[in-house]
């Protein structure tokens, strides 16, 4: 009787294990090919004739190339907080870059999901997820980490394989030394593969002269250098045999580190090339087809994650909000993507939209601000040093020089027609129906998702002390976001009335209100502040340091009374990084800045070596530096 049941017993186990195995093999591979900082405006396939970009053009040719892709932020860390938790920055609290708030124990990685489900997840190797525990985070996530790929796992194990290539980031396209752009990307390319300085168009909205021909080249070799590296890693597929049980998805993770591009709010900054090759043995799963298919279905990066959990066969968390693209499971389309923008290093903004496909509206909630802010990153740049030049020599255009003047409250961009987005639709009579529909798309969202980010970073870090922003935003009584973002949908128009209704907000009970109702004066002309002079002066004495300090820069900007005078040195001197961030940053665009010289100065000594957060460190001696390179 014994024998019999161990018999039964061994055969039940064999059988099992042949089923895991077959399991196993019917299970596709997935390898993620990631390139840094490009649009899909400079990629051959996407229509660009002066792009050097065979691999990619090749991928696209033989499998499906999405036209409507997009980050759900425009700067890596934020939007790579979206991928690898498919939650919502606004949501998590992670749209501001590299802020390192915490998150719920609950929402992990998502190749933590797919190890569950069988797979070896392997990361070569970005980890700039801007969340708190990191660690932890990463080591959960992932089976291997680093120099790493398909090639460490078990024999037989289906795997999911990242790359990440940076050779097309930002620091080579616009903010390395030329030396040192050189040495990273000319020096990679025959001499024959170098793209000249005449051999390409430059986007209207920059000077089109010799001196900013050989900056803007940087972008085409950049791009190029970074194709190689694709069909280095697709070689090494293909010659591991690996090829046809292996599902292939390249895309960019933002827009194109250019100015007016990666970190600003609009369709250039959001939009990624994205490209899914699906072999024969696969082609079940796809809806589209497998071979040379263009699709115009709205894609987000908050979908990547309940994607890949869904193919691998795992379950989906519940905190995943974005759809299924493929596989049995397919969600159904939608019709509009949210997309944020949030402070990128020195430069604080707030920016929401909403795209279709063919339209963008982006609301402008920071609409003092010009598209072309201060950001310590960018300010390095030799094009952006170039720009700000030939704008004192009145060397740029009408367009051209939009880039430097506080922006409208609201952009609508005619996508299919307007490549570029040089002309706003937003107060042309016959778009206003659409205005209006795309207007409340945003506002709804942000309420219904509860968008935590309405609060002021000073704040966001205060919650951080105790819960995570992602919990504290359902707290209707601490987080009242109906009146919060009724507040803050004044922000950025213009005129008396708007003002007087700001002006009467600064009284709110609720202090996150008096905010917004400060934030939104700031960009107000100083003739329809005039008659609120006593309110605002008395609004610098709010309890609520962000209220305070932002009512103090509005009255030194438009008034320079020694009152304000007197508080915005006071926090320039506040123990608070955040708060001395605002000052300094308000303080850029300050018509007079000299009787803060001292304060800056006194602050950026105080940051320098003060061992304190190394992020904060840079942001904030960033902002003091430029106050002095613009004094």
């Amino acid at each position: 009787m014994k024998i019999v049941n161990r018999k039964k017993i061994i055969t039940a186990v064999l059988t099992s294990m042949m089923c895991v195995a077959l399991a196993g093999a019917e299970k596709p591979n997935i390898l993620w090919i990631v390139i840094e900082d490009t649009s899909p405006h400079f990629i051959g396939c996407y229509g660009d004739q002066n792009a050097r970009t065979p691999n990619i053009d090749r991928l696209a040719s033989e499998g499906i190339r999405f036209t409507n892709a997009y980050s759900t932020g425009p700067v890596c860390s934020s939007s790579r907080s979206t991928i690898i938790t498919g939650a919502r920055t606004y949501e998590l609290g992670t749209g501001n870059h590299r802020s390192y708030y915490p998150i719920p124990d609950y929402i992990k990685g998502f190749p933590f999901y797919m190890q569950q489900a069988g797979y070896f997840t392997s990361n070569n190797s970005k980890t700039d997820y801007n969340i708190a525990n990191i660690g932890e985070f990463i080591k959960e996530a992932w089976s291997a980490q680093g120099n790493v790929g398909w090639w460490d796992r078990s024999s037989e194990q289906p795997f999911f394989s990242v790359f990440n290539y940076n050779d097309s980031h930002q620091s080579r396209t616009m903010s390395f030394t030329w030396d040192k752009y050189e040495k990273t990307v000319l020096n990679q390319l025959s001499p024959e593969e170098i793209i000249g300085d005449d051999e390409f168009s430059m986007p209207p909205f920059l000077k089109d002269s010799p001196a900013m021909r050989k900056q803007f080249a940087r972008v085409y070799n950049s791009i190029h250098l970074v194709d190689k590296r694709v069909g280095d890693i697709l070689k090494k597929l293909e010659d591991d045999g690996l090829r046809e049980n292996t599902i292939i998805f390249f895309y960019g993770d933002h827009g194109e580190g250019i100015p007016r591009g990666k970190q600003n709010g609009i369709n250039l900054s959001y939009e990624v090339p994205f490209i899914v090759w699906v072999p024969e043995k696969y082609k079940h799963l796809s809806p589209w087809g497998t071979d040379g298919v263009l699709v115009d279905e709205l894609v987000s990066f908050e979908d990547l994650a309940p994607t890949m959990i869904s193919l691998s066969g795992g379950e989906i968390p519940e905190h995943m909000n974005g759809r299924v693209l493929m596989g049995e499971n397919r969600s159904k389309p939608t019709d509009h993507l949210l997309l944020s923008t949030d402070r990128t290093d020195t430069g604080i903004d707030q920016m929401r939209a909403v795209c279709d496909g063919k339209y963008l509206y982006a609301r402008n909630l920071m609409a003092y601000l010009p598209e072309a802010r201060y950001k310590s990153y960018s300010e390095i740049a030799d094009i952006m040093k170039q720009m700000r030049k030939d704008l004192a020599a009145g060397e740029l255009n009408e367009l051209q020089e939009s880039l430097f003047v506080p922006r409208e409250p609201e952009f609508l961009f005619d996508l299919e027609n307007d490549l570029w987005e040089t002309v706003n639709l937003a107060k042309e009579p016959e778009h206003q129906e659409r205005l209006i529909k795309m207007r409340g798309q945003v506002e709804t969202e942000i309420c219904s998702a509860r968008d935590v980010l309405f609060l002021p970073e000073y704040e966001v870090e205060l919650v951080s002390e105790h819960t995570t922003p992602y919990e504290f935003r359902m707290d209707d009584a601490e987080y009242p976001i109906e009146e919060i973002q009724k507040a803050a949908s004044l922000s950025g128009f213009r005129g008396a009335d708007v003002a007087r209704k700001q002006v009467e907000l600064l009284k709110s009970t609720h202090r996150v209100v008096r905010y917004w109702a400060a934030i939104g004066l700031l960009a107000q002309e100083r003739s329809d502040l005039e008659p609120f002079k006593k309110s605002i002066a008395k609004a610098m004495d709010d309890s609520y340091p962000p209220a305070a300090v932002t009512a103090s820069a509005l009255m030194w900007m438009n008034f320079e009374t020694k009152a304000a005078e007197k508080k915005v040195k006071e926090y320039l001197a506040f123990d608070n990084w955040y708060i001395n961030l605002m000052a300094v940053d308000y303080l850029l665009y300050a018509e007079t800045k000299e009787p803060f010289k001292d304060e800056v100065a006194a602050l950026s000594s105080r940051y320098k070596g003060r061992g304190i957060n190394k992020m904060q460190e840079r942001d904030v001696s960033g902002a003091c530096e430029i106050f002095f390179n613009i004094l």
